[in-house]
């Protein structure tokens, strides 16, 4: 398989990179600065430069097209305000769905975020409840799309504990804390999976394997 990644050199991006290296795939990271093509190519991907914030549809299809999937891994960061929330987490989540359909790249696969669905609670960090907002509307403008095959994952709280190996998935998994290297095995094991087209699935650290984790929800 071909597959793009957009936000090409997140901590997650770049776990799934070599991990999809690992098995065989060909992998191309979309980045914003020239200066981080080193570590996506010491993942084993074609590091890819483009800013999602300014590019057109054209531009992005363009870097997309001939993928056999692609997959929203862009996140505007720790230590963005608000208005970067939206223009990454929402705008350049719509404008990859937007290119990848031009393109004909039906399989699509999104990182949301737990609780995007609500309204945040009373009380909720600004700059945080922004960011749920826009994954929400990100998530919300994906499942409207009949040209894509998506799946949207909506991991817990993300640590750096070395992976398990070891998953709960679900369409409701209650709160709790997950390995990025777990996230990056289930997004692998997802593109793999077409019964989990036109899931939203929350993951958490749990008991089950991840092979074992997505082909139970896959069956249901």
């Amino acid at each position: 398989m071909r597959i793009v990644i957009a936000g090409g050199h997140g901590q997650i991006a770049l776990r799934l990179e070599r991990l999809l290296h690992a098995r065989g795939d060909e992998v191309a990271g979309i980045v914003r600065r020239p200066e981080q093509a080193g570590d996506l190519l010491a993942a084993g991907a074609e590091p890819v430069v483009c800013d999602l914030e300014s590019a057109s549809v054209a531009d992005v299809a363009r870097h997309v097209e001939g993928a056999d999937a692609a997959v929203f891994a862009a996140g505007a960061g720790p230590g963005s305000g608000a208005a970067r929330k939206d223009t990454v987490d929402r705008g350049a989540a719509t404008l990859f769905a937007d290119a990848a359909e031009a393109a004909g790249v039906r399989r699509f696969v999104v990182v949301s975020a737990m609780g995007a669905d609500r309204e945040p609670s009373e009380g909720t960090d600004p700059v945080f409840a922004a960011y749920l907002r826009a994954k929400g509307a990100a998530d919300a403008d994906v499942r409207a799309r009949a040209g894509l095959d998506w799946t949207i994952l909506r991991p817990g709280r993300l640590t750096d504990d070395p992976g398990t190996g070891q998953v709960t998935l679900a369409d409701a998994t209650g709160r709790g804390a997950v390995p990025r290297d777990d996230v990056a095995a289930v997004l692998a094991a997802l593109l793999d999976e077409p019964g989990t087209i036109g899931r939203t699935l929350e993951l958490i650290g749990g008991d089950v394997p991840v092979a074992d984790a997505v082909r139970n929800v896959a069956s249901h």
